[in-house]
């Protein structure tokens, strides 16, 4: 690769070393559990650190498990990646490793950062603190009962809020906290958490990276020294992913330019047709310019996503219209190439008592969209024809 810096698209076509010793186009599959050394020296120079070298894939070695992280960590401009066999291994590895002091979260959490939390993060001790987005007065006040970690998400799940990554980050880091931000939403085509002052970032691989619903994966990135920890609970907790999945997503990073770019072009397409529609209480999409964050959106990141929320009158109208769609297809997760649709309340934050799904604006009639990359005008239609359902 040249020194000349090269733009995330190129990066991704042409990704960091390894490369295959023979030229193959791609790096072929190392679907090996250990690798051979020559001599005892040779081993202990890799064991010991003294040269880069492949042991044992459970370790981090496997040449197609590398080769995402040096991809990822490029277009993140992070220093280092460590992989993981999924988004939850990448989280609470995150905090094993830096939570022991405490973790504040703000605003909105993906249901399942949150269960961890309550659960199993009590059960080990890890002490956590909520800040709802509009307590933000109070975060040194909080930090300074010895928080060390502050996590959040920006576009948050489901309501697409925002969070100011440069402004929390600093004063954060003033009190002496690590921040870390999970950037599945977003991508780091659409936003560089790292380049805005957050010391990690996080992706569910499994959705717009991986992007085609056929693998799980999960990765967090920043700079060595603080990767190293994290590094040895996945060893530890054997969170290393297989080899076939690292070349699914080497595939898969290889379009991830263009297929975020149709997602944003999509998603707005959508966002503004349904706009004043009479069944919908409010569309929340950070690229419409009355959404609450917009200016911030237009500050931080560079394309505003392939998510977005509707809000119905009612539970029951959001089933129903959630039942009555053809092409957005009923299931729990996002980011691939086809568009689908959640009612939030029966499934990532299902687990939440009703109540504090109402503080944080996750009304029984809201539903997520993931619009994928079919034609635009097709799911403007099909979210047309459901919602006229709802006057039959």
């Amino acid at each position: 690769m040249t020194d000349k810096p090269v733009s995330p698209a190129t990066r991704c076509i042409h990704p960091q070393e390894p490369r295959d010793p023979h030229g193959a186009l791609r790096l072929p599959l190392y679907n090996t559990t250990a690798f051979r050394h020559d001599s005892t020296a040779d081993l202990l120079d890799v064991v010991e650190g003294r040269k880069p070298g492949c042991i044992y894939t459970r370790f981090g070695g496997n040449p197609n498990i590398v080769s995402v992280e040096q991809t990822l960590a490029a277009l993140e401009q992070a220093e280092q990646g460590v992989l993981f066999s999924a988004g939850m291994a990448a989280i609470s590895s995150l905090f094993f490793a830096h939570g022991q002091q405490g973790v504040l979260c703000i605003g909105d959490l993906y249901g399942g950062t949150q269960d961890f939390l309550q659960r199993q993060g009590v059960a080990l001790g890890i002490r956590h603190r909520l800040l709802a987005a509009e307590q933000l007065e109070q975060l040194e006040q909080v930090l300074a009962e010895g928080y060390r970690l502050v996590y959040f998400e920006t576009p948050a799940n489901p309501t697409l809020a925002l969070l100011d990554i440069a402004a929390i980050s600093r004063r954060a880091q003033a009190c002496g906290a690590l921040v870390a931000i999970d950037n599945t939403f977003a991508t780091p085509v659409n936003q560089q958490p790292l380049t805005l002052g957050a010391d990690l970032v996080l992706h569910s691989a499994s959705k717009y990276l991986g992007g085609h619903s056929d693998l799980t994966a999960g990765v967090v990135l920043g700079r060595a020294e603080l990767l190293a920890p994290l590094a040895d609970w996945r060893r530890a907790l054997g969170q290393m992913p297989a080899p076939e999945t690292a070349v699914l997503l080497a595939r898969s990073l290889s379009t991830l330019v263009p297929r975020v770019r149709l997602h944003n072009a999509n998603a707005l397409a959508v966002a503004m047709a349904l706009q004043g529609h009479p069944r919908i209480r409010q569309v929340c999409y950070p690229g419409l310019p009355d959404f609450p964050g917009h200016a911030l959106a237009c500050r931080q990141m560079s394309g505003f996503g392939g998510m977005l929320s509707i809000e119905l009158e009612s539970g029951e109208a959001a089933r129903q219209v959630a039942e009555a769609l053809q092409l957005f297809l009923l299931a729990p997760s996002l980011g691939g190439v086809e568009s689908l649709v959640t009612q939030p309340c029966t499934t990532s934050h299902h687990d939440m008592p009703a109540d504090e799904r109402r503080r944080r604006g996750i009304s029984d009639g809201l539903l997520r969209l993931s619009v994928g990359l079919e034609e635009a005008g097709d799911l403007i239609a099909d979210l047309l024809q459901a919602l006229q359902q709802l006057d039959g």
